[in-house]
C-alpha cells in the first residue's frame, strides 16, 4: 500500500507549493553551466526550485531556459499537443489555478478561477480544452475530482462523473477516446481508464499502490508508477487494458516518479529523489530506454527537479 507517504507523493500535494504568506523573491540563477548530461531530441519542460522557489524551465540537449520568474510557485508544466503553449499551475493569489503561456514564456494568462485548488492538468488532444484536478479541503482532509475547461468559452464540465470516488491526475490517449487517471476506491490509489465515448470506467491495476498512468505517443502503452516491489516507487509500463505489466527501473536508493514519453516512444524521462517528498532531498531527471531498460542521467541542478514533460 502507498500509505500516507505514497499519497502525498502521488498527488503532489506537498511538492513545494507555497501559500501566499510563504512567497519569496526569486534570486537570479546562472544557467550557463547547467546542461543536459545526455543528448536527446525535443524539449523537456520541468519544475525546479533551483532559484529558491518553484519555477518552470525548458531543457534541450544544448541549453536550459527559465520560463517563469515569480515570487510564488509555478509548477507542473504540460506541453500543448502542438508544442506552442505550456499549461502550468501557480498560486499568485494563494490558491493554485491553471495558467497557460507561450512556449517561450510570453503571454501568460490565467485559465481557471476556482474557489478550490486547480492542479495537475492535461491538454485534450485537440488543444481546445484542459482537464485538471480540483482539490477540495474537507473535514476529513481532501477530496479530488476531475474537471475540464473550454479555453474558448471558459465553460466548465465535470469529467468522469460515473466515478464517485476520488479521481486525479488526468492523461489522454493521443490516438483513442480514452482518459487515464489515478483513482481511489476504499484504500489506496490505482490506475483507471475512462472511455469518453461509452462513458465506462476500467480499473487497470489493483492493490492500492499505483499512480500517474501516462499514454505513449502511439497509445499502445501506458507508463505508470508503482511501489508494489520496493515500497518506494518505480517506473513501469503496461498495455491500455492493464495487461503486460513490466518494471523498467530498479534504483534501490531513490524514489522514481513522474514518467513522460519521448515523441518516438522509445524512452521515458522521469524524476528520482532521495527522500519521500519532492520538497525534501535532491531530485534529478533521468531517461530510461524502454527496450533495454538502460538508465542514463539527464539533468541535475542540485536542487529539486521534478514533473518533466517531454515534447
Amino acid at each position: 500500500m502507498l500509505g500516507l507517504v505514497g499519497l502525498v507523493i502521488l498527488l503532489g500535494l506537498a511538492c513545494g507549493r507555497k501559500s501566499s504568506s510563504q512567497e519569496q523573491t526569486s534570486p537570479n540563477v546562472d544557467l550557463t553551466g547547467l546542461r543536459a548530461a545526455t543528448e536527446f531530441r525535443g524539449e523537456i519542460a520541468f519544475q525546479s526550485d533551483m532559484d529558491g522557489n518553484n519555477e518552470i524551465y525548458v531543457l534541450t540537449s544544448d541549453r536550459l531556459r527559465k520560463l517563469t520568474d515569480t515570487t510564488w510557485s509555478s509548477e507542473f508544466p504540460k506541453w500543448s499537443p502542438d508544442g506552442k503553449r505550456i499549461a502550468f499551475s501557480a498560486n499568485p493569489g494563494g490558491r493554485f489555478q491553471i495558467f497557460v503561456m507561450n512556449a517561450d514564456g510570453s503571454d501568460v494568462r490565467q485559465v481557471t478561477r476556482s474557489a478550490h485548488d486547480a492542479i495537475e492538468q492535461a491538454w485534450f488532444p485537440d488543444g481546445k480544452k484542459i482537464a485538471f484536478t480540483e482539490q477540495r479541503r474537507t473535514g476529513l482532509g481532501r477530496s479530488y475530482s476531475l474537471w475540464c475547461i473550454d479555453l474558448g468559452t471558459g465553460g466548465l464540465e465535470r469529467l468522469v462523473p460515473e466515478f464517485r470516488d476520488s479521481s486525479a491526475l488526468p492523461e489522454f490517449s493521443p490516438t483513442a477516446p480514452l482518459l487515464a487517471f489515478t483513482g481511489k476506491k476504499l484504500l489506496g490509489w490505482d490506475a483507471f481508464v475512462y472511455n469518453l465515448e461509452s462513458k465506462t470506467v476500467a480499473q487497470l491495476t489493483r492493490g492500492g499502490n499505483v499512480c500517474r498512468p501516462h499514454f505513449s505517443p502511439d497509445g499502445r502503452k501506458i507508463a505508470f508508477v508503482s511501489s508494489q516491489v520496493d515500497g518506494k516507487g518505480d517506473i513501469w509500463i503496461m498495455n491500455p487494458d492493464g495487461s503486460g505489466q513490466d518494471k523498467l527501473t530498479d534504483l534501490p536508493d531513490t524514489f522514481d516518479y513522474y514518467p513522460s514519453w519521448s515523441a518516438d516512444g522509445k524512452s521515458i524521462v522521469f524524476a528520482s529523489g532521495t527522500e519521500h517528498y519532492p520538497t525534501q532531498g535532491q531530485w534529478s531527471l533521468s531517461v530510461v530506454d524502454v527496450a533495454s531498460k538502460k538508465i542514463k542521467p539527464l539533468f541535475s541542478s542540485g536542487a529539486r527537479d521534478v514533473f518533466p514533460d517531454w515534447h
